[in-house]
């Protein structure tokens, strides 16, 4: 794409310039609105400055990511209420050795995970039980949060489903599943270890806690995340009103006063242990469902949000309290998000950056190779790793195309690990660690602050090494 007019890349870097410093510094002093109002602050400025249209404004808003985050922050409530984090907690405390132990299972059960389960969706359901694990041992709650963050990004970057990217990468490129999966795996598996060794290194002293907690202790912190996360329903042919300011005498319609067993009598002759076992194993069920969804190419959001509806009604009981644990505000700031890069994306910079760099990083040469991850890492903070995919998937591909075939999809694989683990880079590189940093800040219980600071000193240094030890790993075992 070529330069806008002086005037449109001038006010469009003002716009994107003001989203990124309201998102390093929420509270900055002269304007200390937070995340989300910066980010919707930056979008007004980019359609006000008309650096973008109001129709293309709501056309980058990306639906689909949005439904995902959603559907994702609903079935996880349900996982939650379904103990899963019990189970998950015995996982990870199961004869642990201490702190250390602790934070290696975590890099790795998160890895693993985010591969099948999508990045974004493993920070949404883990960020709070690991303040939790960590608050329950007396541990910082950092080392944690970045083990948290960064290996689900480094995890995600083996398959298709692992975030939205590689989901365009392999829609562009045609790999198949298994083939996308082999290429990068062995990049993966080398990254993941090395990002798990260098937090080990940096917080060492730090993670000297004690002993994993017992098994009453465990269930203590299951008890305390769903008290947390958990409003009291009436139950099956209970009466309740709930206060509300909306009608006079302070109380809301009766959406939950009927008895149900004038209409379901079935339902009221389940007991409550046998209702509470059906709704785990449905939980369960649904998502493992959702998984394979994923796997054979399913649509992402629309296979999660078939979840959480499955899951909403067959609770049945009023869903409100359970989409009360929404973060919306995360997706409000996403949505502005959207709308400040594609606004930033038309000045034509990002493209003009390419340009200029491309006849340097031709993928048939080491040096080749080192400058197009450069371009890739630098893209992939300014403009977010999406677009950054969007932008030179296929210039990259076409000029991998005149080497040989072999070539283009190795390049594309390139593509696929770089733009993902630059998302290590600082914590505006990928959703997941605005996820984990948001989950964090908003937690009911051991809520914990991570800056753009705190992310960014281990962040750069991880980054560029597994970047630079995953590369040459790339498409080594072929299908």
């Amino acid at each position: 794409m070529a330069l806008a007019s002086v005037s449109k890349v001038v006010l469009g870097s003002i716009a994107f310039g003001v989203f990124w410093v309201l998102a390093v510094f929420p509270s900055v002093p002269f304007m200390p609105i937070g995340r989300t109002a910066g980010a919707l602050l930056s979008a007004v400025l980019m359609i006000i400055f008309h650096v973008i249209s109001p129709d293309d404004a709501y056309a980058s808003v990306d639906l689909p990511i949005l439904g995902l985050l959603f559907a994702t922050m609903v079935v996880g409530t349900y996982l939650k209420n379904a103990g899963m984090f019990k189970h998950l907690g015995t996982l990870l405390a199961w004869k642990s050795q201490g702190g250390r132990d602790l934070l290696c299972r975590v890099c790795i059960v998160t890895a693993l995970a985010s591969a099948l389960f999508t990045n974004d969706t493993c920070c949404v359901v883990l960020t709070e039980f690991v303040l939790e694990l960590a608050a329950e041992r007396n541990l910082p709650a950092k080392p944690f949060l970045l083990a948290l963050a960064s290996s689900a990004n480094i995890g995600s970057s083996a398959t298709p489903i692992g975030n939205p990217q590689n989901l365009v990468i392999a829609f562009n490129s045609k790999i198949p599943f298994p083939k996308f999966l082999l290429g990068i795996l062995p990049a993966m598996l080398a990254g993941m270890a090395v990002n798990m060794v260098m937090l080990l290194c940096m917080y060492w002293k730090d993670l000297a806690g004690t002993s994993g907690p017992d098994d009453k202790q465990m269930e203590a912190v299951e008890e305390g995340l769903a008290a947390a996360s958990k409003t009291p329903s009436p139950s099956p042919g209970q009466l309740q009103l709930v206060k509300s300011p909306k009608l006079r005498g302070g109380y809301s319609s009766p959406l939950m006063t009927e008895d149900i067993s004038t209409k379901h009598p079935w339902f009221m002759q389940c007991t409550e242990e046998r209702r509470k076992l059906f709704l785990k194993s449905f939980a369960y069920i649904v998502t493992v469902g959702m998984v394979i969804a994923y796997m054979v190419g399913l649509n992402m959001s629309w296979a999660a949000i078939t979840t959480a509806i499955a899951l909403v009604v067959v609770d049945f009981r009023d869903a409100e309290p359970c989409l009360d644990k929404v973060s919306y505000s995360l997706l409000v700031f996403f949505s502005g998000m959207f709308i400040t890069v594609s606004g930033f994306n038309k000045t034509g910079l990002p493209g003009a950056i390419w340009n200029f760099m491309a006849p340097y990083s031709k993928v048939n040469s080491v040096g080749g190779i080192s400058v197009l991850s450069v371009i890739i890492l630098l893209l992939s903070n300014l403009a977010s790793n999406v677009p950054t995919v969007l932008l030179m998937g296929g210039e990259v591909a076409a000029a991998a195309a005149l080497i040989s075939p072999a070539a283009v999809t190795r390049s594309w694989l390139l593509l696929a690990w770089v733009s993902t683990v630059a998302g290590n880079l600082s914590l505006l590189g990928s959703a997941a660690n605005l996820i984990v940093c948001e989950q964090a800040r908003r937690a009911p219980r051991n809520a914990y602050d991570l800056t753009f600071w705190n992310h960014i000193v281990f962040g750069v240094p991880s980054t560029l090494i597994v970047t630079a030890i995953g590369i040459p790993l790339i498409g080594k075992i072929n299908v």
